[in-house]
């Protein structure tokens, strides 16, 4: 069964999904994304910071998903990749607008702004990042 997302979650999400918002930690200088309360190495030392990332980066990993979840099936296939960020964060996000032999590790990838799904046709529509070969 597939679990519509809440309408309050959807826009608790909108900070990360729209403007690809994260934190850095100025103890230690990592880049978090999501953002997280607590540095993962620096714990309570650290110093989180609200940090906005340049949606510039690199294919680090990648997939081509031919078996999607429930809600997925009118996009297979897809490219999934995860996505070593310039400033140092790696995301999970999908490649749009190439193929499979177009995307090698390390390929330059950039931050477009899509639809990732919709409930229904009268439903609530999500938006977020994509990457695409920059």
């Amino acid at each position: 069964m597939h679990m519509k997302e809440s309408i309050p979650l959807t826009w608790r999400r909108i900070p990360e999904r729209y403007r690809l918002l994260g934190v850095k930690c100025e103890t230690c200088g990592k880049h978090y994304f999501p953002k997280r309360s607590i540095c993962p190495k620096c714990r309570r030392k650290g110093k989180l910071v609200e940090f906005k990332y340049s949606g510039k980066g690199k294919v680090y990993s990648f997939t081509e998903v031919t078996a999607p979840p429930e809600g997925f099936e009118d996009q297979v296939p897809y490219l999934l990749a995860i996505v070593e960020l310039d400033e140092g964060a790696k995301l999970t996000a999908q490649i749009v607008d190439a193929h499979k032999k177009d995307v090698k590790i390390g390929t330059r990838v950039e931050q477009v702004f899509r639809m990732i799904q919709k409930d229904d046709p009268e439903g609530l529509i999500h938006y977020g990042f994509k990457f695409r070969l920059a």
